[in-house]
């Protein structure tokens, strides 16, 4: 699938920085910006169905440019230099260099596609905050529907920002993650945010109980819930365990796979060799 207005912008941009704007092309295709004198691009990291390799969707990266795609996280750069203004000006160019370089990739496009907030984003997130992401989107030719946004963990007294930020990026039309700290937290942001995916990280996987309990419910609500971080054949064991006791598929994610990279069509077509790969290893 192609999208003719995208296929019209980027033929607009240039091949190398330019003054009047904020991005370009590299030979390859692929979508750049500036900010702060870095040099910013997308990598992404795959969520898979583990027990086939699958790609179900990617969670996009900022990343200063690397050749190899191994730049660093430009959000841990800035975290503690730039202000409330600059972290939203950074998280629109950051979602429209995400959309650019997904978008051209015609075997990415059946994917979900997983953006993050961040959190210094959330007190600062206006009304109108996911309507301008919704408008870039239209003016591209973009679908949103395919576009989950990602909510960062929260203590238990921002419930009422997490859910201030969900009605605002719902009403807007795209769906919604959130980032829950153990299975406990995860039951309780199903029932109070609704979701449409749970994110936990695997690390935190110390209550089997709870977990039970997450899958099953996420299950009953058909809410997919993704476990994070999956880093060793080990935890991957584990995950398929509680999932057949579960009876639920689950979803994964992680460098047992994936290290974050610009594109997977490769990986995309061959789903088996990469379901075995981190094993074998």
């Amino acid at each position: 699938m192609t999208f003719p207005a995208l296929q019209q912008y980027l033929s607009r941009l240039h091949d190398k920085p330019q003054a009047d704007s904020s991005l370009w092309l590299d030979p390859q295709g692929r979508a750049h910006g500036r900010y702060f004198n870095s040099t910013l691009t997308s990598a992404f990291q795959p969520i898979r169905t583990p027990e086939s390799g699958g790609i179900v969707g990617v969670q996009g990266f900022m990343r200063s440019y690397s050749r190899n795609d191994t730049g660093l996280s430009i959000w841990k750069l800035l975290d503690t230099g730039a202000t409330d203004e600059q972290s939203i000006e950074l998280d629109r160019l950051c979602r429209l260099l995400h959309a650019v370089n997904f978008y051209r990739q015609p075997e990415m496009v059946d994917y979900d596609l997983y953006l993050s907030v961040h959190a210094r984003l959330l007190a600062a997130v206006d009304s109108n905050h996911g309507m301008s992401f919704r408008r870039i989107l239209d003016v591209l030719g973009l679908p949103h529907k395919k576009i989950v946004l990602q909510l960062p963990l929260i203590q238990p007294d921002q419930a009422w920002l997490l859910n201030y930020v969900a009605d605002n990026y719902r009403r807007n039309g795209f769906r919604l993650a959130v980032n829950a700290a153990n299975a406990r937290q995860g039951l309780d942001l199903l029932a109070q945010v609704q979701p449409d995916v749970i994110k936990v990280d695997v690390r935190e996987i110390t209550d089997e109980a709870a977990t039970l309990d997450l899958l099953s419910v996420a299950g009953e609500k058909n809410v997919k819930l993704v476990f994070k971080r999956v880093e060793s054949t080990l935890i991957y064991e584990k995950l398929r365990t509680l999932g057949a006791q579960a009876h639920q598929t689950i979803l994964a994610q992680g460098y047992l796979w994936d290290q974050p990279k610009a594109s997977f069509a490769q990986d995309a077509s061959e789903p088996e060799a990469i379901a075995t790969a981190g094993l074998e290893s």
